[in-house]
């Protein structure tokens, strides 16, 4: 390989707002890693909903502004590089992280460079695609029911969408924190979500979760008003004082004034860079506790693909992106 050749990367552009059409792979300039970053080489990277909300001009478009940029916040790798300062990590390392969110971490790529702490040392009993599938939904499901709604053993929570990549890893948090889970799935799913932890599984297609679900603790609430009012209905199921964490899309002037006279609290999310989150979850992925599902692996050339698979299929847990040949 060329001196030339080693100074760029291969990375899934975007040059403008629209359809999966609009990626494409490009050479593009190799990151150079900063005081207290690290260079990653990247082996794979996961797909989320905010990519292709981005890739649209929703989600975090309004963070990263106009194309040209990369998509991309999931990556597993090893670090190749380690700048000035940098004492926790070392060349070799195998690591996974969300580095950068909501800015751009530029994860469709061979590499990527970010704050060294904003990664931690990959779960050894997975591969990268695996490990991949972690960060950004796991990360939302552990900050959502630990840090914001602070579970404690013996609370009832529900999680709506819990067969996809931040709900499996939801349903199986609140379990290991002591909770009783309820889960809202279509049928298919309820064998496999019984696997994961879930105590009882609503499918939403035959049942108003309304009707089957009463005295909740904590909705983790993974669909938002957009579909059915998931949102306000959720509302109904919780007892005095309980909590709704609105990740989709927030809490609107309407569900904030619905929560207050019913006397229940409602939260918007956001989720968070936290290398010692993802420690903490590696070592439970590595202890046989915490189950990671990928549905679907794709090539880098067919991050398309993989957008168009996310936004139309309901899927089993995570896609990802295959960076190396």
């Amino acid at each position: 390989m060329s001196a030339e050749k080693t100074k760029t990367m291969r990375a899934v552009v975007q040059d403008g707002f629209g359809g999966p059409e609009v990626l494409r792979v490009h050479e593009v300039p190799r990151p150079q890693p900063l005081p207290t970053e690290v260079l990653v080489r990247v082996h794979a990277a996961g797909v989320n909903p905010v990519d292709w909300k981005t890739r649209g001009g929703t989600g975090m478009a309004g963070v990263l502004g106009q194309p040209p940029f990369v998509l991309g916040w999931d990556v597993s790798g090893v670090v190749e590089e380690v700048g000035f300062g940098v004492t926790t990590l070392a060349v070799g390392d195998e690591v996974y992280g969300m580095p950068w969110f909501p800015r751009a971490a530029s994860g469709y790529a061979e590499y990527v460079t970010a704050p060294a702490r904003q990664f931690a040392r990959k779960p050894a009993t997975v591969g990268h695609e695996q490990a991949a599938a972690v960060p950004l939904a796991a990360l939302t499901a552990w900050q959502a029911l630990v840090d914001t709604a602070d579970i404690r053993a013996g609370q009832r929570v529900l999680v709506h969408a819990a067969a996809g990549g931040v709900g499996h890893f939801a349903v199986q948090f609140a379990k290991h924190l002591g909770a009783h889970v309820i889960a809202t799935a279509s049928g298919a799913r309820h064998a496999w979500l019984k696997e994961l932890g879930a105590d009882e599984v609503i499918d939403y297609s035959t049942v108003r979760f309304e009707d089957a679900a009463r005295d909740i603790d904590v909705v983790i609430d993974l669909v938002g008003d957009a579909h059915d009012k998931t949102s306000l209905r959720s509302l109904e199921v919780l007892h005095p004082g309980g909590l709704l964490v609105a990740i989709p899309a927030g809490v609107s002037p309407e569900l904030a004034d619905a929560a207050a006279a019913r006397e229940v609290r409602v939260t918007p999310f956001l989720v968070e860079p936290d290398g010692p989150a993802l420690a903490r979850i590696a070592a439970l992925i590595d202890a046989g506790e915490v189950a990671v599902e990928v549905e679907e692996v794709f090539p880098l050339e067919q991050a398309a693909h993989a957008h168009i698979r996310g936004e139309h299929g309901r899927t089993r847990g995570k896609l990802v992106l295959r960076t190396t040949a």
